[in-house]
């Protein structure tokens, strides 16, 4: 226990792995003094309710990788689930990695490198689920001289400092470096504490560049007339064809947890996948139970939700996927990836 309390004390001190996931300017500010919103199951008095009475326990980030759950959030709220869960939301990943060290929650939404490093600093506790999110960074400006990532060369771009040394971050520097240009010599990054800071920058200077995730990006728009999405970080990582994907969020379960309950955890797999599909193809109506679990506003999910990239992707594809990923990162930067390639065991198989 004291090395697991004090290896999540590390991951606490550790890169801001996840800032591309996270929307601190939308937090459940109606949830609690402590800035979560917690969902728990529909009480039933039904005599004939054989659920396995076991509570699962579901963390996710304020933001895109937590989107694709909400229709299951409701479904559990009304008691339609398969399981008895128990949400909450997160304003940011230091508050789930030592809860998750702890056994204190057993499924979490979380970005893909930091599921490495966890299972890397907490002796291969984690298995990966799922894949929840791809890219959910964009390139945009103000003006009109950036229309190509070849564009950026010679060019400052902001950058919330969540960002910094993140996935998102070298995803964006290892196009740039496929793209023929050097990230520390010909792009300046200039890191701002906070992305509402980029939008009173934008407006003040009334032109420059900008690389921010979704929905802010979404926000920004609104925000900054005449503001262009000009890349789409994602949609330039799949034409490297490295035979990996820019992946931003997964869903991983503490081991233990998924080898004492393989039921709970296929129906898991089978009510996210449903939950996924719900919110892609119903996007107004998942757009309203975004905000109600206080991940942003209604307005503002309906539009971004088309370019968060939330999606479903397991089994063998999706350790294919992650696999090439994380090989990517490691290669940049080992420690980005918690200094070594996770075994074949980090990528969970149905029992």
């Amino acid at each position: 226990m004291k090395k697991l309390i004090s290896l999540a004390l590390v991951l606490i001190l550790s890169l801001a792995l996840l800032a591309g996931c996270t929307t601190p300017e939308y937090t459940g500010k109606d949830s609690g003094t402590d800035g979560t919103t917690t969902v728990k199951p529909a009480d039933t008095d039904d005599p004939d309710d054989k659920k396995d009475d076991t509570v699962v326990r579901v963390a996710g980030l304020n933001g895109p990788t937590t989107m694709g759950i909400v229709k299951l959030m409701a479904d559990n709220e009304e008691g339609k689930a398969k399981n008895n869960y128990s949400f909450n939301i997160y304003t940011g990943a230091t508050e789930i990695t030592p809860l998750l060290a702890k056994g204190e929650l057993d499924i979490a939404l979380i970005p893909a490198n930091l599921a490495a490093n966890l299972y890397n600093k907490t002796d291969k506790s984690l298995e990966v689920l799922a894949i929840n999110t791809l890219g959910v960074v964009y390139v945009v400006e103000k003006g009109d001289t950036v229309n190509s990532v070849s564009d950026l060369k010679g060019k400052t771009v902001y950058a919330p400092a969540t960002l910094k040394g993140a996935a998102p971050e070298l995803a964006f520097r290892y196009i740039l470096n496929s793209n023929g240009i050097d990230p520390d010599k010909d792009v300046t990054f200039e890191w701002k504490s906070e992305p509402t800071e980029i939008v009173a920058t934008l407006k003040k200077a009334g032109s420059g560049i900008a690389l921010v995730p979704q929905p802010f990006a979404t926000v920004a728009a609104s925000s900054i007339e005449g503001l262009r999405t000009v890349i789409d970080v994602n949609a330039e990582w799949d034409k490297l064809n490295t035979g990996s994907s820019f992946i931003t969020g997964v869903a991983v379960v503490r081991r233990e947890f998924a080898e004492a309950h393989p039921t709970l955890i296929k129906n898991f797999l089978e009510e996210y996948k449903a939950s996924v599909t719900y919110l892609n193809e119903n996007v107004t109506e998942a757009a309203k139970l975004v905000e109600k679990y206080n991940i942003t506003k209604a307005a503002v999910a309906e539009k971004a939700i088309p370019k968060c990239n939330i999606t479903f992707v397991e089994g063998a594809e999706m350790k294919t996927k992650v696999e090439g990923f994380l090989k990517i990162l490691f290669d940049m930067k080992p420690e980005a990836v918690g200094g070594s390639m996770p075994g074949n065991d980090f990528y969970y198989e149905s029992k």
